[in-house]
């Protein structure tokens, strides 16, 4: 070993250990020196700020001395650099350059990324099957990103026909490797029967694993398992605290379904309070089933909530039947103010482009 591969094994321990100042010290004069590999690592220290300030001037221009150099990892980093238009001016058609010859020595991510600016036109004409091939080359190496993304193609017949098959084979080698939403969708293809066999045990599997990981659309979809019985044994409780997570983050079908469970006191204590609380938030969203159950909640005496105003304009909102039998109950000038919040409501959200289509009658 000579004594320059002697040195850069020192650092390169020294870094893989976290002893930053040791390595850094070792690199910097074999990069000053010209070596490509000590050039990129000085570059990378920079970048993330240890054993020095932190400096992405100094660092793309210890990356771009090893790029011109040939050092895939730090074309990539060029090609990354000039992609986001950091230190240097956003500028596609470097970034297709940098990645170009790195994606061509084999480095996995120019490749992904490469396939990226091919599909969406960036530095380069459009060309999906070129995309295809880099993506397929990446995922060939074990990029689960790339590996999830060709899932996607495969499934939604994105520039090839559709495949189920091929994309449950790609969604499922990121999903051993945690990718988070091929997890998700490996969960919906398993539940609804997708191309395979329907398997609910499978798909509380891959559910479980993503909202473990925190993806809120399976978390949610675990809750509704658990809620139903499928692929494990019914569990009301868990299924409340599984639904309760996306909820609180603003998901409105699991905040409709939320309200549904307080309101028939399902896996929790029934809470009228708590019903509506929620299935207004949900209602807030757009989601008409909420909307409904509103009516219902605010027409129904036993929830200590009567109001027949508020019940009427979320009836008039859904476009529910019932908004006729409750007038009924109400007298014009209730009618009126029912409709009138009902008119403010949609007047409100068609500032943010939700269509509704609201029938006020007149009054008879």
């Amino acid at each position: 070993m000579g004594n320059t591969e002697k040195k850069l094994t020192e650092a390169m321990e020294a870094l893989n250990e976290g002893s930053y100042q040791n390595s850094f010290d070792i690199f910097k004069p074999l990069a000053e020196h010209g070596d490509p590999k000590a050039q990129f690592y000085l570059g990378f220290l920079y970048r993330i700020g240890q054993a020095v300030k932190q400096d992405y001037q100094q660092a793309y221009h210890w990356y771009l001395l090893s790029a011109k150099q040939g050092y895939a990892e730090a074309q990539y980093k060029v090609g990354l650099m000039n992609y986001k238009g950091q230190v240097v001016d956003q500028d596609y058609q470097k970034a297709f350059k940098w990645y170009s010859l790195a994606a061509e020595q084999g480095d996995r991510k120019a490749q992904f990324n490469l396939g990226v600016l091919y599909r969406r036109a960036q530095g380069i004409t459009q060309d999906h099957g070129k995309a295809l091939a880099w993506f397929l080359a990446a995922g060939e190496q074990g990029y689960a990103i790339a590996q999830f993304t060709l899932g996607g193609i495969y499934e939604n017949g994105q520039g090839v026909p559709q495949d189920y098959q091929n994309a449950f084979k790609w969604y499922s080698l990121a999903a051993e490797q945690g990718h988070i939403d091929a997890q998700h969708n490996l969960g919906c293809m398993s539940y609804h029967g997708e191309g395979i066999p329907q398997d609910f045990q499978k798909a509380f599997k891959w559910y479980s694993l993503a909202a473990e990981q925190g993806d809120l659309k399976a978390q949610f979809s675990l809750g509704v398992m658990y809620d139903n019985g499928q692929g494990v044994t019914q569990d009301y409780q868990k299924a409340f605290k599984w639904i309760s997570l996306p909820a609180e983050k603003g998901d409105a079908k699991a905040q409709f379904f939320l309200g549904c469970m307080y309101e028939d006191g399902q896996g929790v204590t029934q809470n009228y309070t708590e019903a509506i609380k929620w299935h207004t938030l949900a209602a807030e969203q757009n989601e008409p089933m909420a909307q409904t159950n509103l009516g219902h909640l605010y027409a129904n005496e036993q929830t200590g909530k009567l109001d027949y105003v508020q019940a009427h304009k979320w009836f008039n909102i859904s476009g529910a039947k019932e908004e006729e039998n409750i007038e009924k109950l109400m007298s014009p000038n209730q009618i009126t103010e029912a409709q009138k919040l009902a008119r403010e409501w949609i007047n409100e959200n068609k500032k943010h482009k939700v269509k509704l289509k609201i029938l006020v009658k007149p009054l008879s």
